[in-house]
C-alpha cells in the first residue's frame, strides 16, 4: 500500500492529537511537527513526544523558535493567564492567549518541511472553539495560507497544490473527544492547560482547561485530565 506524506502540527493538546489520528486512519503517513515557541512550560512538548510515540508517526521533528523576543501575549510574556471566565466571556473577543503570528509562522515552517519531504498536505487541528477568538484558526486564514503555499514555493510554480487538511475545524471540544476516541487518542497523554501546576497538574480554571473539561463531560467521556484544583467536573465553562 502507497501512503500519502503528510506534516503534522503537533502542540500535544486535544485537537492536534485527535487530527493526527485522523490522519493516520486516512491513509497518510505522518510527520509530525512540534515548535517550541517560548511558550511558559515544556509540559505541551513532552506531550507531543508520548503522543507522536503512541500514534506511530514516521518521525517528530522539533524546531526551536523563540517568540519571547517578540511577546506580546500571556504565553510568552509576562503577563497573566486569563482565569475563571464563563463561556461568553471566552468567546468574547481575541484573548491575552494569542500568540501573534504563531501559527503562520507553525504552518511556514511545516510548509518548508513538507516541501523538503515531498509532502503536498499539512494537518492542523485548528476548530470551531479557537477560530472563535484566534484569527488564525479561521477557514479564511487556512484558505488564504494555501494560496501563500501556491506561490511562494518551488513545488508549487512548478504545478504542485499543498492541501491543508483541518478535519476538526467545525467541530466544539465534545465533538473533538468523540471521534478522539473512536481513533485510538488516548486523551490522557494529551496537554492542554496554559497555566500548569510545577508538576504538570492542569489549573482547572484557564480557557483551555475549562473548555477541554466541558468538551468531555458534553461527550459522556471519563476526563483523564490531572487537575490541580476543582475536578473537571465542577468546573462549568
Amino acid at each position: 500500500m502507497t501512503h500519502r506524506e503528510a506534516v503534522v502540527l503537533l502542540s500535544g493538546g486535544m485537537d492536534s492529537a485527535t487530527a493526527l489520528a485522523w490522519a493516520r486512519a486516512h491513509g497518510f503517513r505522518c510527520h509530525a511537527l512540534a515548535v517550541d515557541y517560548g511558550q511558559r512550560h515544556r509540559f505541551e512538548l513532552e506531550s507531543a513526544r508520548r503522543v507522536s510515540a503512541a500514534l506511530g508517526v514516521a518521525e517528530l521533528k522539533l524546531v526551536t523558535v523563540d517568540l519571547r523576543a517578540i511577546g506580546g501575549s500571556a504565553l510568552t510574556a509576562d503577563l497573566p493567564v486569563p482565569k475563571d471566565r464563563d463561556e461568553a466571556a471566552i468567546g468574547a473577543g481575541i484573548p491575552d492567549t494569542y500568540v501573534p503570528a504563531r501559527n503562520t509562522l507553525f504552518l511556514a515552517i511545516a510548509l518548508g518541511w513538507a516541501e523538503t519531504i515531498g509532502a503536498m498536505d499539512l494537518v492542523a487541528g485548528m476548530n470551531a472553539l479557537d477560530y472563535s477568538g484566534y484569527p488564525d484558526c479561521r477557514p479564511e486564514f487556512i484558505r488564504a495560507f494555501e494560496a501563500v503555499a501556491k506561490t511562494g514555493t518551488r513545488a508549487g510554480a512548478e504545478g504542485g497544490r499543498f492541501s491543508i487538511h483541518t478535519p476538526l475545524m467545525a467541530l466544539d471540544k465534545a465533538g473533538i473527544v468523540r471521534p478522539g476516541v473512536s481513533l485510538g487518542v488516548d486523551f490522557a497523554l494529551t496537554h492542554s492547560c496554559y497555566d500548569p501546576a510545577v508538576d504538570g497538574a492542569a489549573c482547572a480554571r484557564c480557557d483551555a482547561c475549562r473548555l477541554r473539561a466541558k468538551g468531555f463531560r458534553e461527550a459522556g467521556v471519563p476526563d483523564p485530565t490531572r487537575y490541580a484544583g476543582a475536578l473537571a467536573h465542577g468546573s462549568q465553562a
